[in-house]
């Protein structure tokens, strides 16, 4: 164990499937980590502790007991917050630990937040003075409370927009790769929009069902998928950003060729890339969970937001923001085929 990280306190807060990862691989690295959470999944952990697995071998899952507590109250003052709830619950999350811990406190506590987007660089410098972003480049899942699956060990990427807090940037990336890899990046900004890009799938793939019904239509849905990336390329070059490699995602030279090649010529690394997708967070939250909370207005919302500023034609992003508005407001959602969606999109092409 680091010397550095020996008596500091840390305090995870949310065990969903990104949460669950982080607390398998650094729980026992580190003496004094903490992880809050409630109801059913807090039982989960309390009785059998976390079990995270590599896709296709669950048989050699790793079971790890972890510190929990119901309240703040429990836990003894953090040194570090790590924030692995989505954006929709950032701003109750953010009051509760103010109101627990105090502004004064909270000014030597270090907080981290692991959100898809950046709607979170609005919300947590609110509440928190030192804070520092992290962005996920792997796939990872729910099996169910306290179960965990997830395609790749990391890595992590963390900054900040300004490449303010480098020191702290640092003391965050040595504290994960205790268990698992993690990056400090100083092209931040970039890599969370490069991210974003492939994030525009997940509210498409989510009306559609993907991993709970067959792809019905494959060609569509490689053409709505690949328009998709590709018109999100567009918006996020527009912007200014650059490309910066985050995990294993497609380049932007894989995402334009799928979007403008004949698809018999692309067909073949499209499904290569399909193959790694897993049941999004979003279809978790909506379709497994039933919850009417999403991510769908702080990433596609964003970037539309940022194709109406930077001029950027989008037609695609825009008709699947439309369709998921509707049909995510209803009391009960229920996927629909590739090709309705099509239908439905009325898109000329």
């Amino acid at each position: 164990m680091s010397a550095s990280f020996k008596q500091q306190t840390i305090l995870l807060v949310g065990a969903g499937a990104v949460g669950a990862t982080i607390a398998a691989w650094l729980a026992p690295r580190l003496r004094n980590l903490y992880v809050l959470d409630r109801g059913e999944t807090l039982q989960a952990l309390q009785q059998r502790g976390v079990t995270a697995y590599l896709q296709h071998h669950k048989e050699q899952a790793e079971h790890t007991r972890v510190k929990t507590v119901a309240g703040f109250d429990e836990c003894p003052k953090p040194d570090i917050i790590l924030l692995c709830v989505k954006n929709y619950s950032l701003k109750g999350l953010s009051q509760a630990i103010l109101d627990a811990y105090g502004e004064q406190a909270l000014k030597d506590i270090l907080v981290v937040g692991l959100q898809n987007g950046v709607e979170n660089q609005q919300i947590l410098p609110q509440y928190f003075p030192k804070v520092v972003y992290g962005i996920i480049s792997f796939n990872a899942w729910l099996d169910e409370p306290g179960v965990a699956g997830y395609q790749a060990r990391g890595p992590f990427l963390f900054g900040t927009p300004d490449n303010s807090l480098m020191e702290e940037v640092e003391r965050v990336t040595a504290l994960f790769n205790l268990g698992v890899e993690a990056i400090a990046s100083r092209h931040f900004q970039d890599a969370a929009l490069s991210k974003m890009i492939i994030n525009l799938t997940n509210s498409f793939t989510t009306l559609m069902g993907l991993g709970y019904r067959e792809i019905d239509h494959p060609a569509l849905f490689q053409k709505i998928l690949s328009q998709l990336t590709y018109e999100g390329v567009k918006i996020v070059k527009a912007s200014g950003h650059k490309e910066c490699k985050v995990g294993d995602i497609p380049s932007w030279f894989i995402i334009s060729a799928s979007a403008r090649l004949p698809q018999f010529l692309t067909r073949k690394v499209f499904n290569k890339n399909v193959r790694k997708m897993v049941v999004s967070s979003m279809a978790q939250d909506i379709i497994q969970n039933g919850r009417s909370d999403n991510e769908l207005e702080g990433i596609n919302g964003y970037l539309l937001a940022l194709a109406d500023k930077f001029n950027v034609e989008a037609p695609y992003n825009r008709a699947i923001y439309r369709l998921c508005r509707q049909a995510f407001s209803q009391e009960k959602f229920e996927p629909i085929s590739v090709e309705e969606v099509w239908q439905k999109m009325a898109i000329n092409a």
